[in-house]
């Protein structure tokens, strides 16, 4: 299982894009290229008739864009967006890309993001009831964490907020320090003080105390904006007492 090759396809209405992704698909022994298509079209049909782990497709493209395709996807595969535009960013993170790729892409950059792509694999094949572990106990003003072989602790007071990322979350601290660990967000919304600490995004939880500022659908917090998602914005505006 852990020798599995990562079934790739390649999404982009322009050769040069399609062939050099296809070159760097080919010098990574983890992936295997299944094809190029140049729409998401075609891409559909693809991958509707054979399993697929992860599809590199541009977004602006005619008559369905990379984005509108993600969409469509009942059992998503693996994303990464590769793209000239950066105003997207925001609409594939709401999708839960893996990486967000701006042309031209580099070979390090692109290295980076499969490096990515093998976390969340090896992820899915761990025990799924550890993606329900909280390390979250009720009595204490902070917990402890595991991520990469050392237990961080973290106090509420320190803990701005919390980024979901697919199996994984990264807490965000008021010294900039940034930990990534495998836990489920959800949980951790379930099991974190409710009158400190809330989710307004389904990838955001946010510490109430912090909050500088609220302007339509996007929160302050320390400096950070972060986007409000529409059926938190309420719940959110009622515990600020607005």
């Amino acid at each position: 299982m852990e020798n599995e090759l990562i079934r790739t396809l390649i999404i982009d209405d322009e050769f040069p894009a399609r062939k050099l992704l296809s070159e760097y698909v080919s010098k990574i022994p983890a992936l295997q290229l299944c094809g190029t298509c140049e729409n998401a079209i075609k891409a559909m049909e693809v991958i509707q008739n054979e399993p697929i782990d992860l599809i590199l497709t541009d977004i602006q493209m005619p008559d369905l864009s990379g984005l509108e395709l993600v969409k469509s996807m009942a059992e998503k595969p693996l994303v990464i967006f590769t793209t000239a535009y950066a105003e997207y960013a925001i609409d594939s993170y709401e999708l839960e890309a893996v990486d967000y790729l701006l042309k031209p892409i580099s070979f390090p950059r692109f290295l980076q993001a499969i490096n990515k792509v093998s976390e969340r694999i090896k992820a899915r094949r761990k025990d799924p009831a550890a993606a329900e572990a909280s390390p979250v106990k009720s009595d204490r003003d902070f917990f402890m964490v595991k991520a990469d072989y050392k237990l961080y602790k973290i106090d509420y007071a320190s803990l701005i907020y919390i980024e979901g990322q697919s199996e994984y979350v990264t807490f965000h601290m008021k010294d900039k320090r940034r930990i990534t660990a495998y836990y489920s967000l959800k949980k951790l919304e379930e099991e974190l003080p409710a009158n400190e600490f809330m989710r307004i995004h389904k990838s955001y939880i946010v510490s109430l105390s912090n909050i500088e500022s609220v302007e339509g659908n996007m929160v302050t917090i320390c400096g950070q904006k972060l986007a409000i998602g529409k059926n938190y914005k309420d719940a959110l505006l009622s515990a600020l007492n607005v």
